[in-house]
């Protein structure tokens, strides 16, 4: 058994041209499968001895085999330990990994469960992403160095760095370094547009982890009960409902920010025109009159004490549907004469 290769017995090398094709053939089929020391499944494998021995100790790993004073491994072996360092790139904890592999074991197969683990490790969008170099990262963000915003950007994980080319990066979203672009060219400071998006990440988080509660909760905990492990078929069913439910939390969350900003926009941008009114004039009241029926219609919706409320709330919101109606409009009006010959 030499260094660094696998062990093989049983087989003479050097009959090759005197034999017949038929006895050569017969001799290939009866060669010994491979077997490795433990410091050559570690080379193969990536893994470091240590490893390998704490993942026999764990039951994650078969034993060797003991030949003479040798223990010896095979090739099971080496695909073994190569399905749990896929795993453990996946975020699957050991105990976790012991499970998938007994269930494996067993004869259950892992082809729904990793179909699973597929779907959701999977991108959650259709952004690709793409390769820039400093020289042009620099040129989108006004020519000039910044090595701190680099870092930080590095940080964030808007870029990523290249091994080997500290010049190059990986842009995992092309539309969110476009956005800081955008900004930086607007007059926000690189600083300000860096801890925006910590904050905003934050948020973000919170709506994700908020749907994924209620996707659990309402769809997914059939598949979850601790009574029985997943089969492949149910786990193949949850693989494609992830399929069909993940553009929805994005959807959700464009349709609702929609919202929210065009209600605020409109508030904010009144606050503003409104900003050279004296105090007196912005808090002052009128008395408009409404019509007899229309109150009482009023007051049988919301009761009589926010009626007012109410009929002002409206108004409010007739004022800012017209305002978005009038820039909609205009914006019309501008394209039309853009467009025309």
């Amino acid at each position: 058994m030499s260094d660094g290769g696998p062990a093989r017995g049983g087989a003479v090398a050097g009959e090759g041209l005197s034999g017949r094709r038929g006895e050569a053939g017969r001799a290939a089929e009866a060669a010994p499968a491979p077997a490795y020391r433990i410091e050559d499944l570690a080379h193969l494998s990536g893994a470091t001895v240590r490893t390998i021995r704490a993942y026999q100790d764990r039951g994650l790993l078969p034993r060797p085999e003991r030949h003479g004073r040798a223990n010896l491994y095979a090739d099971a072996h080496l695909h073994r330990l190569r399905q749990i360092a896929d795993l453990l790139d996946r975020g699957y904890t050991l105990a976790s990994i012991k499970e998938l592999l007994e269930a494996w074991d067993a004869g259950r197969g892992l082809g729904g469960v990793l179909g699973l683990v597929a779907e959701v490790d999977g991108p959650w969008t259709d952004e690709e992403a793409v390769r820039i170099s400093r020289a042009e990262l620099e040129e989108r963000f006004g020519g000039t160095p910044d090595d701190a915003a680099v870092a930080e950007a590095v940080e964030l994980g808007v870029l990523e760095p290249v091994p080997g080319d500290e010049d190059s990066f990986v842009v995992p979203s092309p539309q969110e370094l476009a956005v800081a672009v955008e900004l930086h060219s607007a007059g926000v400071p690189l600083s300000a547009i860096s801890g925006h998006l910590r904050e905003l990440r934050g948020q973000v988080e919170h709506i994700a982890a908020r749907f994924l509660e209620f996707t659990t909760e309402h769809v997914f905990a059939r598949y979850l009960d601790g009574a029985h492990r997943p089969t492949d078929a149910e786990a193949a069913e949850a693989a494609s409902l992830v399929r069909r439910l993940r553009p929805l939390a994005q959807h959700t969350v464009d349709a609702e920010l929609a919202r929210a900003m065009r209600r605020l926009a409109v508030r904010h941008l009144r606050q503003h025109l409104g900003a050279d009114e004296t105090p007196e004039l912005q808090n002052r009241t009128r008395s408009v009159p409404v019509p007899e029926e229309t109150m009482q219609a009023v007051e049988r919706l919301v009761g009589a004490r926010q009626s007012a409320e109410f009929v002002a709330l409206a108004a409010e919101r007739e004022v800012q549907a017209r305002a978005l109606d009038r820039l909609a409009a205009n914006h019309s009006s501008s394209g039309d004469l853009d467009e025309a010959p």
